[in-house]
């Protein structure tokens, strides 16, 4: 494993898009629980892209325009739900670290669906693995599968960091309305933007 797969990966890692934007609003919003929930879940959505690179469905999702097309604009509807439903929560924040019933299921099960639902995860892994792993040599396939395990360890690492200093700076928001407020309209047009960034990209 080299250096420079080590160092690119850091570094497309730690870039901020939907899925660090989610963790730090699971750490601000619940607490240090749900953000390394809410990375969990994050690392977990990739795991379908993995898989389709490795047995060759990545080349026929950017072989077929309509196929990509319908997972982007499913990605997009995703990102506008998550603006709506962030607007939408009027609940108060707390600092007893007790979550609702479901709330952790809840937490990844939408961390998941935010990975799974980017096609551009998928084109990522198609140009990116090649360039450390020749597919055609002989034991390709479970060096792709090693590199991609190291490359969800550091996602799920930076995502936990990420989230877990949100959890710690959340006491600032707490008791203030105006400041939540904020918060929740600033989480909700990022997810906007994302989504019409999603909408905007082509293969």
């Amino acid at each position: 494993m080299s250096l420079t797969f080590l160092i690119t990966t850091l570094i497309v890692v730690a870039t901020p898009g939907t899925g660090v934007v989610y963790t730090l609003a699971a750490g601000l919003s619940r607490g240090r629980r749900s953000s390394v929930v809410a990375a969990l879940g994050c690392t977990l959505g990739i795991v379908p892209h993995v898989l389709a690179t490795v047995t060759g469905l990545a080349a026929v999702l950017h072989a077929s325009a309509v196929a990509f097309q319908v997972v982007k604009f499913l990605g997009v509807a995703y990102l506008i739900y998550l603006a709506w439903t962030t607007l939408r929560d009027r609940s108060t924040l707390s600092l007893d670290g007790a979550a609702a019933p479901g709330s952790a299921v809840r937490v990844i099960t939408r961390a998941i669906l935010i990975n799974i639902l980017n096609p551009k995860l998928t084109m990522f892994f198609l140009a990116f693995l090649p360039q450390f792993v020749d597919p055609a040599a002989a034991g390709a396939v479970p060096r792709m599968l090693l590199l991609s395990g190291v490359f969800m360890l550091v996602t799920f690492v930076v995502f936990a960091g990420y989230g877990i200093f949100a959890a710690a700076v959340r006491h600032r928001v707490v008791g203030r309305p105006r400041v939540l407020r904020w918060m929740r309209g600033s989480f909700a047009v990022t997810f906007l933007a994302l989504g019409a960034r999603l909408a905007l990209t082509n293969r």
